[in-house]
């Protein structure tokens, strides 16, 4: 028999370049991948969040930078990301985590702005910065890109469309580049949180996410960004190597439950 493969189960060493990461699940995935041995690009509109995330993981032994950067301006993508390859010596992993609250009607005199920034942040700039990073990850030896969506891609909620276009579209986009990209090695997938605990939901009242997670959620409770985080990191493992074009829920089995 052919002796079983030993496959790499650690990043460390690698370069991934995190959006959205000066909070939330961005945060979780910078603490994550950097403890895994991993340069972290730390990027965020927010420039007093990254500098505080980059201080967090560099004090901890970590290998870290921040940038301040609006993944609504394309121009601003392609330049941090040539500058992050630059000071890390290259680009192995892409995950586009950056996202913002579109909850709006949709005859709202405010729809139009909402769609607008929905579509921008959490579409446009993933297939801008994936454009702007292939040239890197096709000199990677284990090159990743993870798309963030969620199980709003998966569903509908009311009031909410603008948000659900854009994360349904994520998934169409992960799907594609993934049959694209797949025959250079480079893999595509998407990561679809359901109900987590961060930032954008921090407005819900405790007592409405006890009933909402006992109601719909099999474990009956919201999600920790570090459970979200460590998903990602294990889809970009090097022994992740043929899982290509999946869309992973990660919500405690909600997506599942019938009733």
């Amino acid at each position: 028999m052919d002796p079983v493969q030993k496959l790499s189960r650690t990043v460390a060493g690698k370069t991934a370049f995190i959006t959205g990461a000066a909070s939330g699940m961005g945060r979780a995935t910078a603490h994550a991948f950097a403890d895994d041995g991993a340069h972290v690009a730390v990027t965020d509109i927010n420039g007093d969040g990254v500098e505080a995330v980059v201080a967090e993981i560099t004090q901890g032994g970590g290998s870290a930078r921040g940038w301040a950067l609006d993944v609504s301006d394309r121009t601003a993508i392609a330049r941090t990301i040539d500058e992050v390859a630059a000071h890390f010596g290259g680009l192995d992993i892409l995950i586009n985590n950056a996202g913002v609250g579109a909850f709006c009607a949709f005859d709202d005199p405010a729809y139009d702005a909402a769609w607008d920034r929905a579509i921008a942040v959490m579409l446009e700039a993933q297939r801008h910065a994936i454009r702007a990073a292939l040239p890197y990850l096709r000199q990677s030896d284990s090159p990743r890109i993870v798309n963030v969506s969620s199980t709003e891609g998966l569903g509908a909620t009311p009031l909410d469309s603008a948000y659900s276009v854009a994360k349904h579209a994520v998934i169409g986009l992960t799907r594609s580049l993934a049959v694209d990209f797949g025959r250079e090695g480079i893999t595509v997938n998407c990561i679809c949180p359901g109900p987590i605990n961060t930032g954008m939901t921090a407005g819900i009242a405790d007592e409405h996410k006890e009933i909402f997670a006992k109601r719909r959620v099999p474990m009956r409770r919201y999600g920790a960004p570090e459970e979200v985080a460590h998903v990602t990191l294990s889809v970009c493992l090097p022994a992740s190597s043929y899982l290509n074009g999946v869309v992973i829920p990660v919500d405690g089995g909600m997506t599942i439950k019938n009733a």
